[in-house]
């Protein structure tokens, strides 16, 4: 076991670290759908301002914000896991993958793909279905139809369903994906 050097270090040295030129953004390595999903992060971070300022403040609160609020989370939460998908960047168990040969990894690997993509295809079936049942529903706070928010959820689940197919078919080409080889998927920062 290797024992940890800590090299000591001034305030000033410190503070020129910081002094070298920012990383450029490449908004090339964004989808559609992460713009969509900042947007409603951005709605939902409003109608929670709103709300806290018109019940802290104003001791008056709007009822709407909250329903809003939650159905703009709903959105966040399912758009991003469409970027989850895109990226690969789901909750993963990768260790075993290390200890088996690498037929078997691939395999498997291919497997888990497969599975993913039943998955997402069945979520979008009970999506549908959902939809069909709970059409006329309305809103507690505001006249709005309720299947705004299902609709949503269901482009999320079609969405998801298209990336897990191109990611399948990217790892298939590519000979390996994530789960076999996570160094390969690490992006290096600035």
């Amino acid at each position: 076991m290797s024992q940890e050097i800590h090299t000591p270090i001034t305030a000033e040295e410190i503070g020129h670290e910081f002094e070298g030129h920012a990383p450029t953004a490449n908004v090339s390595d964004y989808a559609p759908e992460d713009w969509i999903t900042l947007i409603v992060f951005w709605l939902m971070a409003g109608c929670v301002f709103l709300q806290f300022f018109t019940r802290y403040v104003l001791n008056d609160s709007y009822a709407w914000t909250e329903e809003i609020a939650i159905n703009c989370l709903i959105g966040v939460v399912f758009l991003g896991a469409v970027m989850c998908v895109r990226t690969s960047r789901h909750i993963q168990v990768d260790v075993f993958y290390h200890y088996m040969p690498a037929g078997l990894a691939r395999v498997l690997a291919t497997f888990v793909d497969i599975i993913r993509i039943g998955f997402f295809a069945y979520g979008c079936y009970l999506m549908w279905r959902y939809v069909d049942i709970v059409a006329d529903e309305e809103m507690v706070t505001i006249a709005l139809p309720r299947n705004i928010v299902f609709y949503s959820v269901l482009v999320a689940f079609v969405l998801m369903l298209i990336r897990a197919v191109i990611v399948f078919i990217a790892n298939m080409r590519r000979g390996y994906s994530v789960l076999e080889r996570p160094e390969e998927f690490q992006t290096v920062e600035g």
